[in-house]
């Protein structure tokens, strides 16, 4: 088949539902309707395994058309558009997401003709002329945009659809009012602390889904069902990885300690356990430590290896890494800082695998006007309040 919006619908349509969920029959229909290359970029960037790489729809049309009707994720901006998508390099801060991550999304927030939705992080629009087309003619969409060169492009593509909706240039955080309360809210940027004006501006019963980020492991999507009284509960609904909200962006470190105040030790339990083996143990040690993680992959003169970095959110100067080789049997870690956030991240994991090793699935959300709660099974068995 060539390169088709009806390509695409089958792609996501062959979706794993263990990580997904069956994707519902509305959404392909949205798919097939809403052409995405209306919404990409002449030139692009694309970032998968391996080597970045532009398309380029003049020199080189049929990798382009072939990219924009596959699951790929397609960068259109680097470094908040300070850097050309041409330099190939710098951080990804807009882009097209992969079209079977917004169908799992959408899925999830079960969009129903006539619903008024709020869409926090308007990017290409090909997610807010979706939205639209679920909704209806009765139904109203509000996107909100933070970059206004973005959302003026934005504009641009969904006029060319042919698609009507409200778009506002803002911080996403503050929600938007004007034309609440919504039925449904429907982010499109990683979050670790979720704004309450979201809560605010959605009916009782309303629905809530974003990429939700608590900081160490993976990103994951968060279904929220808003509560009479102002509250609003969920549990994490699959896997969900986007560009973290601008305002909630980790703030940079500090330049490294010296030799000397560094700790050297081995450690036995393979790091990779900690931060990309299994989302449940993500999520206690997020849970129970409040730490930050990331992963660096790479090669040096010893070889292969994998990094697994955990720091303090509030101090950049208490960090550990712990480093992982093919055959090791013990793997180095350095520590660094007066919290030793490696023997918490450990003390966490121990405790993880106490409570049975529970699967992400049984973890959930709450959301309070002053505070956000973590918990394991029942919104009543809390692991952590902030």
């Amino acid at each position: 088949m060539t390169a088709t919006p009806e390509r695409l619908a089958r792609l996501i349509a062959a979706l794993d539902p263990e990580e997904s969920g069956d994707i519902s029959e509305p959404i392909r229909d949205a798919v097939r309707a809403v052409p995405r290359h209306l919404f990409i970029p002449p030139v692009g960037l694309v970032v998968e395994e391996g080597e970045p790489y532009l398309i380029d729809r003049d020199a080189d049309p049929g990798t382009w058309w072939d990219t924009v009707y596959s699951r790929s994720i397609i960068v259109t901006q680097l470094d908040d558009g300070a850097t050309g998508l041409r330099a190939l390099r710098g951080d990804s801060t807009s882009s097209a997401s992969a079209p079977s991550t917004v169908a799992d999304l959408l899925n999830h927030l079960q969009p129903e003709p006539g619903h008024r939705v709020l869409d926090v992080g308007t990017g290409t629009g090909w997610t807010a002329a979706l939205l639209s087309h679920l909704v209806g003619d009765q139904g109203e969409v509000t996107s909100i945009e933070v970059d206004p060169a973005v959302a003026e492009q934005a504009a641009k593509n969904l006029t060319s659809a042919g698609v009507l909706a409200r778009l506002v240039v803002g911080d996403g955080a503050l929600g938007c009012t004007g034309g609440e309360p919504y039925d449904r809210v429907h982010v499109t940027c990683g979050v670790r602390t979720i704004p309450y004006a979201w809560v605010e501006q959605t009916r009782p019963g309303g629905v809530i889904v974003l990429p939700w980020h608590p900081g160490y492991g993976t990103s994951h999507a968060l279904r929220l069902v808003v509560q009479e009284g102002g509250t609003a509960v969920g549990r994490v609904a699959g896997y969900a990885g986007y560009m973290m909200m601008r305002s909630q962006r980790p703030r940079p470190g500090q330049d490294p300690p010296p030799e000397q105040e560094r700790r050297h030790y081995r450690t036995a339990l393979d790091p990779r356990a900690l931060d990309q083996l299994s989302a449940g143990a993500d999520l206690a040690i997020a849970a129970l430590t409040g730490l930050l993680s990331h992963t660096t992959e790479g090669a040096d003169e010893d070889g292969p290896y994998v990094r697994t970095w955990v720091h303090d959110p509030d101090d950049a100067r208490s960090w550990a890494v712990a480093t992982w080789r093919p055959g090791s049997v013990d793997h180095g870690v350095q520590q660094v800082g007066d919290r030793p956030v490696w023997d918490e991240v450990l003390q966490a994991y121990t405790q993880w695998v106490r409570w049975g090793q529970p699967h992400w699935r049984r973890y959930g959300i709450t959301i309070a006007p002053s505070s956000q709660s973590i918990w394991l099974d029942t919104p009543e068995r809390v692991l952590n309040s902030t």
